[in-house]
């Protein structure tokens, strides 16, 4: 699951929710796969071997290669994201690291903090947020929706034990 307590809720104490997207190529399933992909294309080039044709094609299949390399890097970044809920004493504090610019920040009395899931009205279903001191936020969008059902339940069970 995306998401863990690195601290689980305990009434009247600290705790941290961190959550973050799924990312389903590994560092090494990402080498294995531009290695693979580069020998796979590579092996039509055998037969040109010692030829001018091979330098005629070679360059087109390390551009493709490499455009297969930044599309993944570029994918791998764009999931960069980490969001951070820290539920302590009378403090319930969202931070949500983007890939790119700054963090976003939520504060709220943990006793006004209210979890809510939108079934259908939001964009994507089951979409779960934060109300409090006059702002809703979203948390976890980026999770699949049985993730979010989950998560849901567990916002609530964690602000209760929070409370005490």
């Amino acid at each position: 699951m995306p998401y863990k307590w690195k601290t689980p809720p305990a009434p009247k104490s600290a705790s941290e929710l961190q959550l973050w997207p799924h990312q389903s190529l590994p560092p090494k399933g990402f080498a294995a796969f531009i290695g693979a992909t580069f020998v796979l294309i590579m092996i039509p080039l055998f037969p040109l071997i010692g030829s001018v044709v091979l330098w005629g094609v070679l360059p087109f299949l390390l551009l493709a290669v490499g455009g297969v390399w930044l599309a993944l890097e570029r994918s791998h970044r764009n999931a960069q994201i980490l969001e951070v809920l820290k539920l302590s004493g009378e403090t319930a504090h969202l931070v949500r690291h983007n890939p790119r610019g700054p963090a976003q920040e939520w504060d709220c009395n943990i006793y006004w903090a209210q979890v809510e899931m939108h079934k259908k009205d939001g964009p994507v279903p089951h979409y779960v947020t934060l109300r409090g001191e006059g702002r809703e936020v979203e948390i976890g969008a980026f999770l699949s929706e049985e993730e979010r059902i989950s998560l849901y339940d567990d916002l609530l069970r964690g602000l209760a034990q929070t409370r005490g």
